[in-house]
């Protein structure tokens, strides 16, 4: 009866049964209930290996003083040390984990033990090479092929962890645990739909978990917070919805107490600290999180993992190293070149490191309609029109915008940048509207100058005749005595030349 509540996860039901058995071994003349009354043992001959049963419920319950204490109690040997090992990462006390990691043997338990311990410490490629060597010893256990999926899965390998998954579910079909990991591995390749068909046979709280994620956070703050006492990934999940929604104060507080210890986790606080410090510029907050996506990215288990290099990307962002930001996101542009965010990301990078028009092509291939309603998406995209000789187009993204305190930053950046690059028609345009708005003595310098530009532009044949009417009525709107001078000098040209000016 312990064994199957245990296995069913049920593990005070477990202990209650252990618990009995105890009391019956050390004497007690009422035989447990349901039992076929065994023959007394002598109280000082208790059954020892039920320590280890009761040490394996307190584990399953999280009391993991109370595993030591039992375990200890139980006779020495492998199932003892496995217990402890486990219980030693679970406390975090390295010292223990590795005396107990030292006597593992070279059994299929205490390997597979080995192996579980890899995985819940982000190392999937090690527990899959331990897997597989099982594997090959013990062809007819396919039930290690859904840990195999699942390292796999954990490892970003989605199709190969759908093969690998598909010669369990070939003859279990109806297992809740591999149904769940290939729904999964369709969300990722495919999209929410697709996995909430395949998990439709999972089980009530794990359903309710999955499809709020496939869903995009559809009724997350009803369904994550009750089950982040049941499944660990509920927190994370939670997180990511208030990060989604913008707010970041709740996501802080979803996970400001949690000490990360999986990949995923330091990821997530990185993410979070990152937007915050940039939100506050908490310059404390940046430099954490580029330690977190550090600690993510030069790690073995993920250095070469597309996760690994885009943590390693944005730490390098944080750093402001652009061309080493380059260097990451290039290795892995190929895998994710539908990925909006991603795309926006490589545009930025690009352009910080002056490549621009592999930044005009990264920001072309942002689909969102969201991203692209952006300002900063507007701005980015504009500056790097610019630097490729399209001023024309960051002035149709000004005209684009309404009256805000965004199009007045635009019109800036257009006429600061359109005058550096020497673009010096759309420069006098900003500089001629914000005047208007604003009569600063700067504008008027910097219309001046751009008018000039303009001017030896056409002299120069690198801009129209026809554009000499527009910028002679841009500078009239300027009541200065310079104007007059600038005037003359452009009327004796068209005069010498041929050049009309209409009513100019």
């Amino acid at each position: 009866m312990a064994y199957c509540y245990i296995h069913l996860g049920d593990f005070q039901a477990a202990m209650n049964q252990i618990d009995e058995h105890l009391k019956y071994d050390q004497g007690n003349s009422t035989p447990p209930p349901r039992s076929s009354s065994p023959p007394s043992r002598p109280a000082a001959d208790p059954e020892p290996m039920a320590w280890l049963w009761k040490a394996i419920c307190h584990f399953g319950l999280g009391q993991y003083k109370a595993v030591e204490e039992c375990a200890l109690r139980g006779p020495p040997g492998q199932l003892q040390n496995r217990i402890l090992f486990h219980m030693a990462h679970k406390i975090g006390d390295e010292g223990k984990l590795m005396i107990y990691h030292q006597k593992m043997s070279a059994s299929v338990e205490d390997q597979l033990s080995l192996a579980a311990m890899h995985f819940l410490r982000g190392h999937y490629q090690e527990a899959t090479d331990v897997y597989k060597r099982v594997l090959l010893e013990q062809r007819d256990n396919i039930a290690l092929n859904v840990y195999v999926a699942l390292c796999y899965y954990k490892l970003d390998y989605y199709d190969v962890s759908l093969e690998i998954l598909n010669l369990y579910l070939n003859r279990f079909p109806d297992s809740l645990y591999a149904i769940n990991i290939k729904a999964c591995n369709h969300y990722k390749l495919y999209n929410g739909s697709a996995a909430e068909s395949a998990a439709s046979a999972s089980p009530p709280a794990l359903i309710r978990h999955n499809l709020s994620v496939f869903r995009s956070g559809e009724n997350a703050l009803q369904v994550f917070p009750p089950l982040m006492s049941v499944i660990p990934e509920a927190r994370i999940n939670l997180c990511i919805y208030y990060l989604h929604q913008g707010d970041l104060e709740h996501a802080n507080d979803v996970i400001k107490d949690l000490e990360p210890t999986q990949p995923e986790e330091y990821i997530l606080k990185a993410v979070v600290y990152a937007s915050i410090g940039q939100e506050k510029n908490n310059s404390e907050l940046l430099k954490q999180a580029q330690q977190y996506f550090q600690i993510v990215g030069a790690s073995s288990s993920h250095c070469d993992t597309i996760p690994g290099r885009q943590c390693m990307a944005q730490c390098f962002f944080l750093l402001k190293q652009f061309d080493d930001v380059n260097i990451y996101l290039k290795s892995i542009a190929p895998y994710l070149r539908e990925d909006d965010s991603f795309n926006y990301n490589f545009g930025i990078a690009q352009a910080c490191a002056g490549h621009w028009k592999g930044a005009e092509q990264a920001f072309d291939s942002v689909k969102s309609p969201e991203i692209r309603n952006e300002f900063s998406f507007i701005a980015w995209r504009a500056r790097t029109h610019i630097h490729n000789d399209k001023p024309h187009l960051a002035w149709e993204a000004y005209l684009s915008l309404d009256v805000s305190s965004n199009a007045y930053v635009l019109l800036q950046e257009i006429a600061n940048t359109c005058y550096s690059m020497g673009h010096f028609f759309y420069s006098l345009k900003a500089f001629n509207v914000l005047e208007r708005i604003d009569s600063l003595p700067e504008y008027w310098e910097g219309k001046k100058g751009a008018f000039v530009g303009a001017f030896q532009m056409v002299l120069a044949k690198k801009e129209p005749k026809d554009s000499l009417p527009e910028m002679i009525e841009m500078l009239r709107s300027t009541s200065n005595p310079q104007v007059e001078y600038l005037l003359r000098t452009v009327k004796k040209w068209a005069k010498d030349n041929g050049v009309a000016l209409g009513g100019n």
